[in-house]
């Protein structure tokens, strides 16, 4: 099943695996809980998911396909060779990374790899995920905190994390001063400049 918001990339996707007949595409979904409800009925083997949706963060997903669909890959699928995002994908439990300029011969082993239960995550990825950890070090702040900073950067409010993460609203303030402290902000503002600084956003 193949997740991303752009039409041309679904369509793309489709086309690629057309010829290969140890791979179907089964279904396609836009966003992020138009995935999870599709992923319900078509109990895909492997999801090709976009790390950008307009609905939802890739992990959030991830962890969510994992539930509704347990038995089925997840593979991330990004233009961004750079996005911190892919480390957050890959700890929510991705089973793979790649990007989108993959050539068709490197998509299929690759899909094909991580149905035979195997990591792929492309090489040009490593640093970035190398370098969201060393970051991560140099600041303290723990993986917790780094994800609900994250989405406070993305302008999201208290009770919109405590939903998105499962957390209370309560221990997501709490978070959220601990990662302030951690980086000698004063506010959110300033807090999301000096994570952006140190290359955690």
């Amino acid at each position: 099943m193949v997740v991303d918001d752009h039409p041309v990339v679904r369509d793309g996707v489709a086309l690629l695996l057309r010829g290969e007949p140890s791979l179907s595409v089964v279904g396609s979904a836009e966003s992020g809980r138009t995935a999870l409800d599709r992923a319900r009925e078509l109990r895909p083997d492997l999801v090709l998911l976009d790390l950008r949706l307009p609905d939802m963060l890739a992990p959030e997903v991830v962890v969510g396909l994992r539930e509704v669909c347990p038995g089925a890959r997840v593979v991330v699928f990004t233009a961004h060779g750079d996005h911190h995002g892919i480390r957050a994908a890959l700890d929510a439990g991705a089973h793979g990374c790649l990007v989108k300029d993959a050539a068709a011969t490197d998509l299929v082993a690759a899909l094909r790899a991580v149905l035979r239960g195997e990591r792929v995550v492309d090489p040009r990825m490593v640093p970035a995920a190398d370098a969201a950890a060393s970051a991560l070090e140099r600041t303290g702040l723990t993986r917790r905190e780094y994800e609900v900073l994250r989405l406070a950067a993305q302008g999201r409010t208290n009770p919109e994390i405590a939903e998105a993460t499962g957390l209370t609203r309560n221990t997501v303030k709490t978070y959220l001063q601990s990662a302030l402290h951690k980086l000698g902000a004063r506010n959110r503002v300033e807090a999301i400049g000096k994570a952006s600084e140190a290359g955690l956003l």
